[in-house]
């Protein structure tokens, strides 16, 4: 776990691939690149019981968005092109941008097809953790043609909601120094990690923000949540996390 009141030893980077199912679709179908497209199910907007797996970024400022049913998404985008699922050449796809993240010598924790956490040195005077993301996202582009967004923090925690700010195609820092100034106003479910659940039992305390529940008196978290998720709840909100990266594979 990462001291939220020290210096980083490591810096922990989340990478992210850009709408990545949509993004591998369409460098098979150049011809739709700027198009709303929407992968999902057999690619038949009429199916039933079947949902979005990824929308682009043109068929999300009709409102579409992934776990939406296909026929939700045809009536809130009726010109979009919708594309079967081709898990197949996902899997390429990924395997190919984790080689090229291992290639660069750091330890790379996989999340998925289009996810992963890479930990790279913070002590050193070249250890320039945004010289690093730049080179990650050019070396994915130049050799994929696909983009990224990469989150830069000390935690996992920290790093993906960092990517947040940072997507599209681009970089963000989450630090100590800019954590509360960031995300004390947000809503607590602007942290990874809580759902609406908690959410909801949050409110009950009156605990609506990061910075409410991270100056929360950490027994009134405990007496809800348990002493574990009731700490982990605290950490969270003033910016801790999991500072450890994993090169075990990801199931």
């Amino acid at each position: 776990m990462t001291d939220t009141n020290s210096a980083p030893k490591r810096w922990v980077l989340h990478v992210d691939l850009d709408q990545f199912l949509a993004s591998v679709e369409l460098r098979r179908h150049p011809n739709l690149v700027g198009l709303p497209v929407i992968v999902g199910g057999n690619g038949d907007p009429t199916e039933a019981r079947k949902v979005v797996t990824c929308a682009s970024y043109e068929a999300r400022e009709f409102g579409v968005h992934a776990g939406m049913p296909l026929r939700t998404a045809a009536r809130h985008c009726p010109d979009a092109t919708f594309l079967p699922s081709n898990p197949a050449a996902y899997d390429a796809a990924s395997d190919q941008v984790m080689g090229l993240l291992r290639d660069l010598g750091h330890p790379v924790e996989v999340w998925g097809w289009d996810e992963a956490f890479i930990s790279a040195p913070a002590e050193g005077p070249n250890d320039d953790p945004i010289a690093l993301a730049e080179q990650i996202r050019i070396v994915i582009s130049s050799a994929t043609g696909l983009s990224c967004s990469v989150g830069i923090s000390d935690n996992k925690q920290r790093a993906k909601v960092a990517t947040g700010f940072a997507k599209p195609a681009g970089i963000y820092t989450l630090t100590n120094a800019n954590w509360m100034t960031v995300m004390g106003e947000r809503p607590v479910d602007a942290l990874w990690g809580v759902g609406p659940k908690t959410t909801k039992k949050l409110a009950g305390l009156d605990i609506t923000t990061v910075w409410q529940l991270a100056h929360t008196d950490a027994e009134l978290l405990t007496s809800m949540f348990g002493p574990r998720t009731g700490l982990w709840l605290l950490l969270l909100a003033n910016g801790g996390g999991d500072d450890s990266v994993s090169v075990e594979p990801w199931e």
